[in-house]
């Protein structure tokens, strides 16, 4: 036992800095190939703290782990209203930018929805299913495009910019260590998660809804935290709303593409997606006609997530 966890830990860990090493060496890549910031932005970077997530979910689903490729993304996305902008709300007042709010937001109550109805119908995530959630996708990434053309640079993240000491062949070598780190780190932490599930007897999608959902959310915990922190508000909210809705469709999606049998959707997960909905209207709730998320809003998300935990366990 205390070896899983001690491996799950060691998962975490390479998954984590895994992608941040991936994230900057493939950016100033192609910085240095001379390809818009827009489209680093947009794609590489935006990818990047979703790249936990999206490597756990794809090595579950071929481990034939549904509970964890699924729970994972609703347990994130939980955890991401509820706890970290809860935790980062508590730091600072939240101001919310009017396009995330009247757009962004309510666009990820409603991928929860279709990604629910998808799943409940037959019990299954299928590759069909995988093309629609990619088709959604798409229709996102054409919306931050839209964006940022306006000059509205708050929807993508800060990009990486080259020094004198970038060297393509150096830039290379980290794209591959950073690869090999998420790789490596998924198969642990699934191994690992699997095995911890066993020994408690509990299912994976416990497993998945807590641990390993909190354990790949970090990356988001520690930017919106440090944003809040630095007055960045528009930093700290964008980049919760926009991972829930790249977990729900580019990670999801692209899990249920690659599995060879689609992605089992146990009975239990519609409740699950229902409190993520929750978590959604109650953060719009508690924002407000002011468009701001005080301290006591944030400090009633952080309850409902304790509640949530104590529910499922």
């Amino acid at each position: 036992m205390l070896l899983n966890i001690i491996l799950l830990i060691v998962g975490f860990v390479l998954l984590i800095k895994g992608a941040d090493v991936f994230v900057e060496g493939a950016s100033k890549v192609a910085a240095l190939l001379h390809i818009p910031q827009i489209v680093i932005g947009l794609t590489i970077v935006a990818f990047g703290t979703s790249a936990p997530e999206a490597a756990v979910s794809i090595t579950s689903s071929f481990h034939g782990t549904s509970g964890i490729a699924i729970g994972n993304i609703i347990g994130s996305n939980i955890a991401n209203v509820l706890l970290i902008l809860g935790v980062a709300g508590m730091i600072g007042e939240l101001v919310v930018k009017k396009n995330t709010f009247f757009i962004e937001t309510p666009f990820v109550l409603v991928i929860t929805v279709v990604l629910l109805f998808l799943g409940y119908a037959d019990e299954n995530i299928s590759r069909i299913d995988g093309v629609i959630l990619w088709l959604f996708f798409l229709v996102f990434l054409y919306y931050l495009y839209r964006l940022t053309k306006r000059g509205d640079d708050s929807a993508i993240d800060d990009i990486p910019e080259l020094d004198e000491n970038d060297r393509l062949w150096k830039l290379i070598v980290m794209i591959v260590l950073g690869i090999v780190c998420v790789v490596v780190g998924s198969q642990v932490t699934v191994d690992a998660a699997s095995q911890i599930a066993q020994a408690f007897g509990v299912s994976d999608r416990i497993i998945g809804l807590t641990i390993v959902s909190i354990g790949t959310s970090l990356p988001e915990l520690v930017t919106s935290v440090s944003a809040s922190l630095k007055g960045r508000n528009d930093i700290a909210i964008g980049n919760i709303i926009g991972s829930n809705i790249f977990n729900i469709l580019f990670v999801l999606g692209t899990a249920a593409l690659v599995a060879p049998a689609g992605i089992h959707f146990a009975p239990g997960f519609l409740i699950d997606g229902l409190i993520a909905i929750g978590a959604v209207v109650m953060f719009m709730v508690f924002v407000g006609k002011n468009m701001k998320l005080k301290k006591y809003g944030a400090f009633i998300m952080l309850i409902s997530y304790v509640c949530y935990l104590v529910y499922i366990l």
